[in-house]
């Protein structure tokens, strides 16, 4: 029986280039990333790799997790971890991680998933860790880019419930769940990456 093609994301074989250089330089020091919805498993295999002095573990929606399982099998790591079932509505597993790492997540999550994403971040990311996200967002109450429109009401047709959220009110949910931002990095496409410190 022939093998079963990868899953495939092709804006992650775009954008994992600059991530890849941003997360050179924010996890210098840092020793355990838990990546929250790893999708396909195509920015863990390649991350891994260039970050090999810390473990990278995956999660996802326990129906994704065959196809993050069989890009893990297609290039191995000693430094990456099998995916564990995460939905960020339910309960997260016992972790303790200095990084918490998500790409393309939260216009896809509902409002409500988003506000939860955050409050359940202190569970698994122990103070003076780094909450990372890289995606789109509208800043000042403007899109970035004329395409991210378009995108918003793409997603928005497809769900209701979707979306490009502000970076002030991710900020706020931040805030209230004990952490403060520290970066906010333009990238291309327009996209942002945006690191949040948990306090001590």
């Amino acid at each position: 029986m022939r093998d079963l093609p990868l899953p495939d994301a092709p804006s992650c074989a775009r954008n994992r280039e600059p991530i890849l250089q941003h997360l050179r330089r924010l996890l210098v020091d840092h020793q355990r990333v838990l990546e929250v919805g790893s999708g396909t498993g195509q920015h863990a295999v390649y991350f891994a790799p260039f970050l090999s002095h810390l473990v990278w573990q995956t999660s996802e929606r326990e129906e994704m997790l065959p196809g993050v399982r069989a890009w893990l099998a297609s290039a191995p790591a000693d430094n990456l971890r099998d995916p564990l079932a995460l939905d960020v509505d339910a309960s997260w597993p016992a972790l303790s991680v200095d990084t918490v790492f998500t790409a393309n997540t939260l216009h896809i999550m509902s409002v409500g998933s988003v506000e939860r994403f955050f409050q359940q971040l202190p569970s698994v990311l122990q103070p003076g860790g780094l909450l990372i996200v890289y995606g789109p967002m509208k800043i000042a109450g403007a899109f970035i880019g004329p395409g991210n429109a378009d995108f918003d009401l793409w997603l928005k047709e497809r769900n209701p419930l979707s979306g490009i959220r502000a970076l002030e009110w991710l900020d706020q949910l931040a805030a209230d769940a004990g952490f403060m931002r520290e970066e906010l990095n333009y990238l291309p496409a327009n996209n942002q990456l945006v690191a949040w410190r948990r306090k001590r």
